[in-house]
């Protein structure tokens, strides 16, 4: 089968790709960065796309055309810098139904949500319900997979928090730790998905896939804890106004391009909880659908697991507080900067000293704010590094004396450079 994927190197779709290339179906990606997908899959086709500008059925025709089947595992959580809700997952999957209609013998495997009725109202669940809607009446050969809260070897997004959180010391600290989930692993829902592309599910067929057990949310946090080898720890009941406190704060940082796992959206599901409304399916012969503990077991966790567990709250806290140091050290000068020219002074005039303290708080400043949107971040820390060698290159030629000052102006520029670079070794998110 020509397999079209859409949201092919995100964390479902990279086991779907896997799953289907193994089974011998010629697959085609579509990423916005499609030549870092295809260094790490170079068996698959790459096409450069993004799901938010293809709001025409033109936009669709020689992908549709050039592919026998199209999986859709797209999607975004939320309204961001760089994610379009309503655009990437209704009006260009409305699209794409248009043009699959017309072009006939298309199938569609669509990877939806449950739709819990008490998170219905998001804008994550209604776009997806619409889409869903709108896929079950165009008309074309189809098929809806509801996958619960999804497991598998790597982590992104909620998986992600929850190993976070299943790292810290002495006690686990959760929102909603008693909200009721079901899981899924990654690896059966490839497996579902490549039976339904391969024809063994029949076209409209619109299932929940879950495993039947129920977990609280604190009792998946210890399966967590103890998949990455650390010992049981109390889990402690946040307050819900801390959630109320720090989504406003994730919902800007989405504005400026971070996906956070405690956006509203999120922590509203979280509340909720993430179960099937319904009962569950009879499935093939053969296929059972992991228990959270199963799905953990099948890919035992190494050191980098835990690494990742832990620095992945730390990220946040390392972005800002670089970004806090180059911000103060831009605006603390302006407070008296014929104070702080006075030290070129002996080198230059008092008004070349003066632009340059003026066009070195400049730059600081602006770097301050440019690593935290998300598209320039790598550029800022790059410019930090360049910029910080800089300057301890022209305080040693023009100051020596200043590394043996005891505040020590040019020694502590030394621990901002490695954790600059630390920030940037963190920085992927896939």
């Amino acid at each position: 089968m020509r397999v079209l994927l859409l949201g092919a190197n995100g964390f479902i779709g990279s086991s779907i790709l896997l799953r289907l290339m193994s089974s011998g179906h010629a697959v085609t990606g579509l990423a916005r960065h499609p030549n870092r997908a295809a260094c790490k899959w170079p068996g698959a086709g790459w096409i450069k796309s993004d799901l938010s500008k293809m709001l025409h059925s033109d936009d669709w025709r020689s992908l549709v055309e050039d592919h026998d089947v199209i999986v859709n595992c797209a999607g975004v959580l939320q309204d961001g810098l760089s994610d379009d809700l309503a655009a990437t997952q209704e009006q260009s999957m409305r699209a794409l139904y248009e043009r699959a209609s017309s072009a006939g013998n298309k199938r569609i495997v669509q990877i939806s949500a449950s739709d819990n009725r008490r998170s219905g109202h998001l804008p994550f669940m209604a776009t997806k319900r619409r889409a869903d809607d709108a896929l079950a009446t165009s008309g074309v050969e189809y098929i809806i997979l509801r996958p619960a809260l999804v497991l598998g070897r790597d982590a992104h997004a909620g998986s992600a928090l929850i190993r976070a959180l299943a790292s810290t010391p002495f006690a686990v600290p959760l929102l909603h730790a008693d909200s009721s989930v079901q899981t899924v692993a990654v690896d059966d829902v490839a497996d579902i998905v490549a039976m339904a592309v391969e024809g063994a599910l029949p076209g409209g067929t619109d299932i929940e896939l879950a495993a039947p057990e129920r977990l609280t949310l604190g009792q998946l946090v210890q399966l967590h804890r103890q998949w990455l080898g650390l010992p049981s720890a109390r889990v402690v009941q946040v307050p819900s106004w801390f959630g109320s406190m720090i989504s406003p704060f994730a919902d800007l940082a989405g504005r400026l391009g971070w996906r956070s796992p405690l956006r509203s959206t999120a922590l509203a599901v979280m509340e909720h909880g993430v179960t099937t409304q319904f009962e569950l399916p009879d499935l093939p012969a053969g296929l059972a659908l992991r228990t959270a503990q199963q799905a953990l077991g099948a890919n035992p966790s190494g050191v980098q697991d835990l690494w990742f567990a832990r620095l992945y709250l730390l990220k946040p806290v390392v972005i800002v507080s670089i970004s806090a140091f180059w911000f103060l050290s831009g605006t603390v000068p302006l407070a008296d900067p014929s104070r702080a020219a006075a030290h070129f002074e002996p080198f230059m005039t008092p008004s070349l000293a003066l632009a340059l303290t003026l066009a070195a708080c400049a730059i600081d400043i602006a770097l301050g704010l440019f690593i935290l949107i998300r598209p320039f971040t790598r550029k800022a820390l790059i410019a930090m590094l360049v910029v910080a060698f800089s300057y301890l290159l022209g305080g040693t030629l023009l100051k020596p004396d200043l590394w043996l000052d005891p505040l020590g102006p040019l020694v502590k520029v030394l621990p901002f450079l490695s954790l600059c670079v630390v920030a940037l070794a963190i920085l992927d998110e896939r």
